[in-house]
């Protein structure tokens, strides 16, 4: 098949690669469609241990089943695979499965590629109305949906009457914004000290947004989602947090300082560490996508899986609009 292989730092190439071998349980899906993560563009400049070359990224995805149960049937893939019989999966908290692995990371390959094998038990079946493009972007909304839902579950104070704040206008952060607005938040901020990007967001967001490259230091915010995960997005939001309030930190940018713990302690804001999504809230979300309550995923672009590696330097440089770029294979 044919695949773009993350090969060294900075390097993806087009190239001819070994097919997936399936495994009990699993099917062959056709990719049609694989977003671009910001994990990816960490492989990419060499600062994801877990990712080492020869490797193919790639875990937002959605195609067609043509090898095992249901063959012929459009689905979006569930890219984390779970032991289910840990205590975490036995509490339904599969995402911090101590056994969890994911695709695009050893040792499972990922959906840069015309194939991909995965557990039947990981894959949703797509509407036949429903755009499977959009469909493949469950998985990052879905990382949104989880954040929103435990966010909720902090705040002393009901949804619709929190101001809030998503630091990163990416592909995390709107589905942070679609989720809240799914879930009757009406105050909404996000910033990004992108232009191009900020331009875009204001032409094709369907959800009532504030929409700024800075915090307002006048204004402090209820519920702070950090969705870009450095150590200067932490220390914004350390800020703009009342007292009271919940910061959901969602970014993995870097691992270092940033947080301003003495001001969290004596203010009591709550500090909210997660990681990507459980079963059910990925089955949440793709039914939310579905019933078209994310709207029309206007803020993506499309572009060739041959180009990804363009496509990988265009985002580098700034110089990409949409929030998410999808490869089609």
């Amino acid at each position: 098949m044919k695949a773009l292989v993350y090969t060294q730092e900075k390097t993806l190439v087009f190239q001819d690669y070994s097919d997936p071998k399936l495994a009990q349980g699993d099917v062959l899906i056709k990719v049609d469609s694989v977003g671009i993560c910001g994990s990816d563009m960490h492989a990419f400049l060499g600062h994801d241990s877990r990712r080492f070359p020869p490797l193919i990224l790639g875990h937002e995805a959605a195609g067609v089943i043509v090898e095992g149960i249901n063959k012929g049937t459009r689905v979006t893939v569930n890219p984390l695979v779970t032991c289910d019989v840990c205590d975490a999966c036995l509490r339904g908290r599969n995402n911090i499965c101590s056994n969890r692995q994911l695709i695009s990371m050893a040792p499972r390959e990922g959906a840069f590629a015309e194939y991909l094998a995965i557990p039947y038990k990981n894959i949703i079946a797509i509407p036949d109305n429903v755009n499977i493009s959009h469909a493949a972007l469950t998985e990052p909304v879905a990382c949104g949906w989880h954040a929103v839902k435990l966010g909720i579950t902090s705040l002393d104070i009901p949804i619709k009457k929190a101001k809030c704040l998503i630091i990163g206008g990416g592909a995390i952060g709107m589905g942070v914004a679609l989720s809240l607005n799914s879930k009757g938040a009406t105050n909404i901020t996000v910033v990004d000290n992108n232009p191009v990007r900020r331009g875009n967001l204001a032409k094709t967001s369907e959800v009532d947004l504030i929409i700024a490259d800075q915090v307002n230091q006048s204004v402090a915010y209820d519920l702070v989602f950090d969705a870009v995960g450095y150590s200067s997005t932490r220390s914004v939001a350390s800020q703009a947090c009342k007292p009271g309030g919940v910061i959901v930190h969602i970014g993995l940018g870097d691992s270092i300082e940033g947080l301003d713990v003495r001001r969290m302690t004596l203010q009591e804001i709550t500090f909210i560490g997660t990681y990507t999504y459980t079963p059910q809230d990925f089955q949440e979300t793709a039914l939310a996508i579905f019933n078209s309550e994310m709207g029309s995923f206007n803020w993506v672009e499309e572009r060739s899986l041959k180009d990804g590696h363009k496509a990988f330097t265009d985002i580098l440089s700034g110089q990409v609009a949409a929030s998410k770029i999808v490869l089609k294979p």
